[in-house]
């Protein structure tokens, strides 16, 4: 008869018990695994046990055997040994008795391990608490009543990491879930924290976590893009304080760059407020005399280039200056002898020499006295440096304000021999960006669009043309072989073996929004993905290309031939030699009508609306209100058309957010119009219309024909 088996019984697992012990009775173990740095660390946890006076862990102790195997009442800690350590300590200073009883787990003297596994197992079989729920933990301390400052004491931080911790703490729960299952990095945590609006950050994520750039920078760049940095020259010239009271929202301060402050959110408000300000400086130069003054936020490079420029004297020093010069000098001699240029200053020296030198560079800026014969003719650029700092640069003269001989200058200038306005002498000219600073309320005409606002709305039609082409391989195939055909069979070059080339044109005059435009955005994230693809080497690169499959070669092709891509409106030179022709212009228009036509680009579809900043605060009223009337109507221009100028752009903005109204140089010529441009033989003898024909940049608006015209950059 077959024995039934035996089911097998699960050994039922018995804890061993906790008992206070005092602390004279126990000590340390030979069998503690931990013999390396032993003291690293006790001041930490010796602070926290005096803060809290309690133990969070008990000790674990073994009985201590006598020779015949029995308990002798005193234990030793193979496990537990830094806490014993700072009890120790404690019982040194006096804040705990040397009897007193400490918690302790009493290890079984039949345990099955040994006190070396007990005390390998209590250090091994840790987990460091995740960085997520210490951001969780310092938050719900502070919204418990204690401060940051508190809370970094406790934990031996700084009050500046727990405020960096509990941004962390404040980002998207949703986003918080991707950063525990490791699908983003800390640092890349930290960029989110650019933006309090979780609706944003969890936007911004979605956008770029299929994406190969998931850097830190493009999120916070992402995050970021319609606002403006405080450490930007503009935040900075007109002070963070007077933004704030002028009604400007700031986005909180970014706690993982010390070089950020925080973000301006009101672009339109900061730009206004700067335009306020350098126009309060340029009526304080005009009053000097000046025949122009130029102002603008950026003076281009080489501003001065076939300028002349007039000397002045330094205003004479009074007596007393003199004297107060003279002993700063001494003073500044005498510190210097005292600490030699290797010696360490102290403070207060260091401090002190600092004070003199700006005290005596203000003596060497002082004003500069010109002959008022000269300020009749000549002008001045007024900038922002980077620092923030207003910047006048006076004295220059233009060569169609030199005076011919025999000619009175102050004819033409705006001052008298006293150095004085007259009142019935012309204004000093003020432009700002290369527009006039008068006032338009007044003006009831159409003016033609000055040359500049033209030249950056065709700057966001180049990059948009450039996405497109980049995008669409078989057009900028077609492109290119249209550029080698025309190469080969009409206009053939010498001297390389293989001459075709792509310079990539830079747009040089833009608005500050083409950057964060949409087509702008597009273009450089495919660039940085093919250049990160790239090798160094050029030989590597054959390789490398020579093994491109079919598809990715055509797409890097496409991208290259976009780079050489321009729809530039730049004034023609009539003498053909520097710059564009005028018929070159007109080839260049209806070659860059041709792409747009041939890759279907839309510049609405593209992302482009006008803005305040990009066309309606840059025109007259009765453009602003042209533009309604031909989105939406007469009856939505009514509404606006007894606003101020600003009211004005501003609702207009509103109101042609989504109408699919694109400003004239945006938009594709008819196209008839454009194959006849095309097709002249021989156009350099045609004149361009009348709205640019012969106009300065400065004074476009005000000097042109009042009858409104189409566009040579949309012809």
């Amino acid at each position: 008869m077959a024995r039934a088996k035996k089911k097998s019984v699960l050994e039922i697992i018995e804890f061993s018990r906790a008992s206070d012990i005092p602390f004279n009775r126990i000590r340390l173990s030979g069998d503690n695994v931990r013999e390396t740095d032993i003291d690293a660390g006790l001041d930490d946890l010796a602070h926290d046990i005096e803060r809290r006076e309690d133990l969070i862990q008990g000790i674990n102790v073994r009985a201590v055997l006598d020779a015949e195997g029995n308990e002798t009442g005193d234990f030793e800690t193979p496990a537990g040994g830094r806490r014993y350590r700072v009890i120790a300590r404690l019982v040194a200073k006096g804040r705990f008795p040397e009897d007193g009883l400490v918690p302790c787990i009493v290890k079984k003297a039949n345990a099955k391990t040994s006190a070396v596994d007990d005390s390998m197992a209590e250090n091994t079989f840790r987990l460091a608490l995740h960085p997520l729920d210490q951001f969780k933990a310092f938050k719900r301390m502070v919204d418990g009543g204690m401060s940051t400052e508190e809370v970094a004491s406790a934990y031996f931080t700084t009050p500046r990491y727990v405020e960096q911790r509990l941004a962390l703490a404040k980002v998207s729960v949703s986003l918080h879930e991707v950063y525990a299952e490791n699908g983003m990095t800390l640092r890349m945590l930290e960029a989110f924290t650019a933006h309090p609006d979780h609706a944003r950050q969890e936007q911004v994520w979605d956008a770029v976590r299929q994406s190969y750039n998931k850097e830190p920078w493009r999120i916070k760049s992402m995050l970021t893009e319609t606002t403006i940095p405080s450490s930007d020259k503009r935040a900075l010239f007109i002070g963070l304080d007077a933004y704030i009271a002028a009604g400007g929202p700031v986005l909180p301060r970014y706690l993982f760059d010390d070089d950020e402050n925080g973000w301006l959110e009101d672009v339109p408000l900061l730009d206004r407020l700067v335009a306020e300000k350098l126009k309060t400086a340029a009526d304080e130069v005009a009053a000097e005399g000046w025949k122009w003054v130029a102002v603008d936020l950026e003076l281009p490079y080489g501003y001065d280039h076939d300028l002349r420029g007039i000397t002045g004297a330094l205003a004479e020093l009074s007596a007393r200056e003199r004297r107060e010069r003279e002993k700063l000098r001494k003073e500044q001699e005498r510190l210097e002898a005292k600490y030699p240029g290797n010696a360490e200053l102290p403070d207060e020296i260091d401090q002190r020499l600092g004070e003199i030198e700006k005290q005596l560079d203000a003596f060497e800026r002082r004003p500069v006295i010109y002959d008022p014969a000269e300020i009749a003719i000549a002008g001045a650029f007024i900038s922002v440096d980077e620092d923030g700092e207003l910047v006048v640069d006076r004295g220059w003269v233009r060569s169609e304000d030199e005076t011919v001989e025999g000619e009175t200058p102050e004819a033409d200038g705006g001052g008298d021999p006293d150095g004085e306005i007259d009142p019935g002498v012309e204004r000093t000219v003020i432009t700002i960006g290369g527009h006039s600073a008068e006032p338009e309320e007044d003006e009831q005409t159409i003016k033609p669009l000055p040359e500049r606002l033209v030249s950056e709305l065709t700057a966001h039609r180049t990059v948009a043309l450039r996405e497109a082409v980049g995008a669409n391989p078989h057009i900028a195939m077609t492109a290119l072989l249209h550029k080698l055909v025309r190469d080969t069979f009409k206009r053939s070059t010498t001297g390389a073996a293989f001459q075709v080339s792509v310079r990539e044109v830079y747009c040089g005059e833009q608005g500050i929004d083409l950057k964060a435009s949409p087509y702008a955005k597009a273009v450089d994230e495919r660039h940085a993905g093919w250049k990160a693809d790239l090798p160094a080497d050029d030989d590597a690169l054959w390789d490398w290309l020579h093994a491109l499959d079919d598809a990715s070669r055509m797409a890097l092709l496409a991208h290259c031939v976009a780079f050489g891509i321009t729809a530039l409106y730049e004034r023609p030179n009539p003498h053909s030699a520097m710059g564009i022709s005028e018929r070159g212009l007109r080839i260049r228009m209806a070659e860059a009508d041709r792409l747009a036509r041939t890759t279907g680009l839309d510049m609405v579809d593209a992302g482009f609306r006008p803005t305040v900043a990009n066309y309606l605060g840059r025109v007259t009223k009765p453009r602003i209100l042209e533009a309604v009337h031909e989105a939406l109507g007469e009856d939505k221009a009514r509404l606006i058309d007894h606003l101020k100028k600003d009211d004005m752009a501003r609702e207009a903005e509103r109101l042609l957010a989504d109408s699919g109204w694109l400003p004239e140089p945006l938009r594709l010529a008819p196209e008839e119009s454009a194959l006849e441009t095309s097709a002249e033989p021989n156009g350099d003898d045609v004149a361009l219309p009348d709205f640019l024909a012969g106009n300065d940049d400065e004074d476009t608006a005000e000097t042109a024909d009042d009858q409104p015209m189409a566009l040579i950059a949309a012809e």
